[in-house]
């Protein structure tokens, strides 16, 4: 029993991208508009770069839906390249085409270019660059939005915003989830804060006309979860360490926090642990600073992740780098790239942790259907009610 899991394939420049999906129930709806609309989500943003306006991500099922409902089976779900089209001799599959082609020879600083060509003895650094990019996470936002509507019956939903971008922070002390969520999807940015948001686009613009690209934190928050996901037992099962995995696996995150996170070691453990009441009936936290987790499980408090993305690698300004064919120093060619992209990289990231809280849930409640899981999910909330 493999449980939930999923693999993605495809080139950013290939014809398509694809993930095929597996382990999820039958008889979750599901419709290419649900993805669609987190596919969408994920191209927008202040900063972003012209590939953008190029692709319209659209998903095709391809397998393992029937009628608006999983069957499951397998699912395979396909998104096309529109710039495919432009590329077709340099992502040519015929080796007769390899000499038409000028190899990329000159590593980028930043990207996976020069370990990727030594590791996988590639002298054209492309056959690197094209899987390493993060077009692939289109594929995992498909996923990721196919595990949102399996999770949304049982009341678990998603957000996320951005909190920081190069140096400018969002305030966002005392907002509910539903507060933040609406905000972040009426910005541009993903920013809650329109004043800081403001400064924000004017930097974004600065670092454009310098050639540059900014970083910055994102937060994803996810609220119903029930406690007891994941595990205290084994370290490969901890949700947060399986959290942390998933999001530091997209492409430029450098960093990731739970709750107080990194802010924890400057305060006495009095002022980091969360006190714990009984009121109405359930047990809850008088504070939330582990961020919904304790001992590798949830713990029935808001879930709250932090990513750091580093600023975009491609930058317009030239860096040092050395060319491969002739091992003398040479400045980088500037490819078309985003200026900053933390607001898609909190949608991506949602994605990844709904993905993850969909396998840890169904690792907890089993089930080959929807019904099922929902009954095994019942009965442990009525054990949970009568703790």
């Amino acid at each position: 029993m493999c449980g939930l899991r999923f693999l993605t394939a495809g080139e950013s420049h290939g014809k398509v991208v694809v993930a095929v999906l597996e382990g999820l129930p039958a008889g979750v709806p599901l419709t290419p508009e649900a993805i669609n609309r987190d596919l969408a989500r994920r191209q927008v943003g202040y900063g972003r770069g012209g590939r953008m306006r190029i692709e319209k991500d659209e998903v095709e099922i391809l397998s393992g839906v029937r009628f608006g409902e999983t069957l499951g089976s397998p699912l395979t779900l396909q998104i096309s390249n529109q710039d495919h089209e432009k590329w077709l001799q340099k992502m040519s599959l015929h080796e007769q085409d390899r000499e038409k082609v000028e190899f990329y020879s000159i590593p980028r600083p930043g990207h996976a270019d020069l370990a990727g060509g030594q590791k996988y003895g590639r002298k054209d650094l492309r056959d690197v660059l094209e899987r390493a990019s993060a077009r692939e996470t289109t594929a995992r936002v498909a996923v990721g939005a196919v595990c949102r509507q399996f999770l949304q019956p049982f009341g678990a939903e998603l957000t996320s915003h951005v909190v920081r971008l190069g140096g400018i922070e969002s305030r966002n002390e005392g907002l509910t989830f539903e507060q933040i969520h609406r905000a972040a999807e009426e910005s541009d940015l993903r920013c809650v804060d329109e004043q800081a948001a403001g400064r924000m686009r004017d930097l974004i613009d600065q670092a454009k006309q310098e050639g540059d690209t900014l970083g910055g934190i994102f937060e994803v928050l996810v609220q119903g979860l029930p406690p007891g996901l994941g595990s205290c037992v084994h370290w490969d099962r901890k949700i947060d360490g399986r959290i942390a995995q998933a999001i530091m696996s997209i492409q430029a995150i450098k960093g990731v926090e739970v709750g107080l996170g990194f802010g924890a070691v400057d305060l006495p453990g009095s002022r980091v642990h969360d006190e714990i009441l009984y009121e109405e009936g359930r047990f809850r936290r008088a504070t939330n600073r582990a961020g919904g987790t304790e001992g590798g499980m949830t713990n029935g408090e808001v879930l709250r992740v932090r990513g750091a993305m580093k600023p975009i690698s491609t930058v317009l300004k030239s860096l040092r780098s050395v060319d491969l064919a002739t091992k003398q120093p040479t400045p980088t060619r500037y490819e078309r790239s985003d200026i900053t992209a933390v607001a898609a990289a909190g949608v991506i990231a949602e994605a990844a942790i709904a993905f993850v809280v969909a396998q840890t849930f169904l690792e907890k409640f089993g089930g080959d259907s929807l019904e099922e899981v929902h009954r095994n999910y019942e009965g442990y909330l009525q054990q949970i009610r009568s703790y």
